[in-house]
């Protein structure tokens, strides 16, 4: 691990979202991994993008990743940003004799609380969404595709703002303003990495996720409707069991069934047994009205007394 962090500073970052503490001595990536309950191929998976290297979405566990972007999260609108806000105070005057000043935190108030919405949002709804599927429910109306088709990159608006601060702002605190204007370009810079393993990741590891679990309901409603199309009872019975229905309607004994269908007497009462359990009908009537619905007979041939 400490090998990896060598190569690419920034992965100290991804350490945090990930909840893993410093201090971790000479372990490897998998034992750090596996002593902080992290998934190892997604933790590889979102190292490897950060620092520009292929990255499969297909290795990622999905909760692994919702709770890493969650921390990101927290980070930029609990720590980065109040930060930046408090290192600008000291940078510039915002004692209301320098409008510019003023108007400078004007438009980084404004562009803090548009990024609050645009987390919250993802934080209650999308991931509100993706922790609904990991429970196995099926996708509604909201899809991931909804989500990446609406997705805005938040970093452009900080750009303007370092921009701003180069070009126009009075000299006050030259050490602070280059203090803030480094936190602003590695906030950045960070944000647009954000919103990548948003797009390049979770998108496509939560669309796949929908997939498979779209599939699995469909075969699941198949096979309920398979197992609800039960035969029709006429279907249900044999040639011969329909010819002895067919003769208990016109009122025909066993015996006299026997004696028709050249079969022995116990041999038409077993029918008579089976056909009864198969139909649920236990009656002459009942069997008689079997026969006329499922025209086995002629109402015409059935004897009134």
């Amino acid at each position: 691990m400490r090998e990896l962090i060598r190569d690419n500073s920034m992965l100290l970052m991804a350490l945090s979202r990930f909840n893993i503490s410093l201090g971790f001595g000479d372990k490897t990536i998998s034992e750090i991994c596996e002593s902080n309950g992290i998934d190892t191929s997604t933790f590889l998976t979102v190292a490897n993008f950060i620092s520009g290297h292929p990255a499969d979405a297909d290795n990622l566990d999905i909760a692994t990743l919702t709770g890493y972007l969650r921390r990101a999260h927290s980070y930029f609108l609990d720590f980065i940003l109040p930060d930046i806000r408090r290192k600008l105070l000291g940078a510039i005057d915002c004692s209301g004799k320098d409008e510019l000043s003023l108007l400078i935190l004007r438009f980084f108030d404004e562009y803090a609380g548009e990024v609050r919405l645009h987390m919250e949002y993802e934080n209650s709804r999308v991931f509100g969404y993706i922790d609904s599927l990991l429970e196995g429910n099926a996708p509604g109306t909201f899809s991931i595709k909804t989500f990446a088709s609406h997705h805005k990159r938040m970093e452009s608006k900080l750009n303007e703002l370092k921009d701003i601060l180069i070009r126009y702002c009075p000299k006050h605190n030259r050490d602070m303003l280059n203090s803030v204007l480094f936190d602003i370009i590695n906030c950045e810079q960070d944000l647009a990495s954000h919103c990548s393993v948003e797009d390049r990741l979770l998108v496509p590891a939560v669309a796949k996720l929908e997939k498979e679990i779209a599939e699995k309901t469909e075969g699941m409603q198949q096979k309920s409707d398979k197992n609800d199309e039960k035969p029709a009872a006429n279907d249900a019975l044999s040639a011969r069991e329909k010819e002895i229905v067919a003769a208990i309607a016109v009122g025909l004994s066993n015996k006299e069934i026997a004696d028709r269908l050249c079969i022995s007497v116990h041999t038409a009462a077993t029918h008579r047994r089976n056909i009864c359990g198969k139909l649920g009908i236990h009656s002459a009537a009942g069997l008689t009205i079997f026969a006329i619905v499922n025209n086995l007979v002629d109402i015409k041939d059935i004897k009134t007394k």
